[in-house]
């Protein structure tokens, strides 16, 4: 039974509008507007590119080993509190960034920020909506990545506008202000009253039980650690090449006009691959749709490698790469309902992120290495080239063990 503050009819409709509200200004004020601090902090506290993003990647890697934990939480129905209190310490953690003077601040900022992000961003809400609505969580995904797709294409261009205006420090307090005046109160309202208050030791015990069933099933899937590796993968070199892009043109004297166009246009690009996945994507099986989107990105990255300085093929790279991206994130919300279970579903989830997550952390520091060793971002653009074409090949692995799971049971029910 909901309580009367929530926003969760039985449709969802509501609550689900609300959560991908939060997820736009969640993405946008914690980690798409990263990128726009660098240059800054360079110049104002002379701290080399390599150190900030190693607190980046220290954050990274805290959200990566915390994700299995955290899904266990919301599969043991504590999704409100998890997701309130990542936004409370979201806001904190911005607050004391605007307020650094020392690096060791900044990695203290992001070892936080790296609990936050994995309390508030897509993992949480794919399982809190994955539990709360069995029958339609597809759909909700959806619409949750469909509004999200805008972080991007929002915040950097006001991130950018109130670093300029103000400064950088005075733009993160901003930012946390905007994240404590809409995330915290639309994720206590839109997600449902927490697990029951009762001392049911029965059922607490055969919560934990399915947890564990699950993750010991996952452990011995083929499938999982295919996908693991897919997304991995993936993930590090989505990081590496999202936190070094704006660098990278601007070592190729890309406009600063042309720069802002090219990464305006990834949300919409992201937007509209969510909705072409809408309209046409499920009647289309997984299979087909994954291996269309991990090829997708390699073929982005050598768009990218042929631009130069030219707008067209910039805005080209954009479209491919924001659209890959967006289509990943609801393969990765729904790929393993559709090739394994939903039981525990937070915590097999949780058990995916954490080496996606830990990659995320290692691939921003490991790219600003590779550019410090070859002088330039050519070897870092090989690099992920090459990375995300393991991607592709893992998650074909993947669809094959799975159709090898599905043939094995049919043949025992048979049997």
């Amino acid at each position: 039974m909901q309580t009367p503050t929530t926003l969760k009819p039985s449709s969802g409709i509501v609550a689900t509008g609300a959560l991908a509200a939060a997820q736009l200004v969640s993405w946008g004020a914690i980690y798409y507007a990263f990128s726009l601090f660098v240059m800054p902090m360079e110049s104002a506290m002379d701290w080399s590119r390599t150190a900030i993003n190693a607190a980046l990647s220290a954050g990274l890697l805290v959200s990566g080993l915390v994700a299995y934990p955290v899904g266990t939480w919301i599969d043991h129905g504590h999704g409100r509190r998890i997701m309130v209190g990542g936004s409370l310490l979201a806001t904190a953690m911005l607050v004391l960034w605007s307020q650094a003077e020392s690096i060791v601040t900044l990695f203290v900022v992001w070892i936080g920020l790296g609990v936050a992000m994995a309390a508030t961003l897509y993992d949480p809400v794919f399982a809190i909506v994955t539990r709360d609505y069995p029958d339609s969580y597809r759909s909700k995904i959806t619409l949750i990545t469909l509004v999200a797709g805008f972080a991007s294409t929002v915040f950097i261009p006001l991130t950018q506008g109130l670093i300029g205006w103000f400064g950088w420090r005075e733009a993160l307090q901003v930012l946390a202000a905007l994240n404590l005046a809409i995330c915290l109160p639309l994720h206590f309202f839109a997600i449902g009253q927490d697990a029951p208050r009762r001392d049911d030791t029965l059922y607490r015990v055969e919560l934990k039980a399915i947890n564990q069933a699950a993750t010991r099933r996952a452990l011995q899937t083929p499938t999982f650690w295919a996908l693991a590796v897919c997304f991995t993968a993936y993930y590090a070199t989505f990081a590496a090449l999202t936190f070094h892009l704006v660098p990278l043109m601007m070592e190729r004297q890309v406009s600063p006009a042309a720069i802002l166009v090219t990464m305006a246009v990834i949300g919409p690009a992201q937007v509209f691959a969510r909705v072409v996945w809408f309209a046409f994507g499920r009647n289309v099986h997984p299979s087909i749709v994954g291996i269309v989107i991990t090829t997708a990105f390699p073929a982005s990255v050598v768009v990218l490698m042929c631009a130069g300085t030219s707008l067209e093929m910039l805005i080209l790279f954009a479209i491919v790469y924001g659209g890959a991206n967006g289509m990943m994130t609801i393969l990765r919300g729904t790929i393993v309902q559709n090739v394994m279970w939903t039981e525990g579903y937070g915590a097999v989830s949780g058990l995916l992120s954490m080496p996606s997550n830990i990659a995320k952390g290692v691939a921003p520091i490991s790219a600003a290495a590779v550019w410090a060793a070859g002088g330039s971002y050519v070897p870092v653009e090989w690099t992920v080239l090459l990375v995300s074409l393991v991607s592709a090949g893992a998650f074909i692995l993947a669809m094959r063990f799975s159709s090898g799971n599905r043939a094995s049971e049919r043949q025992v029910n048979l049997e």
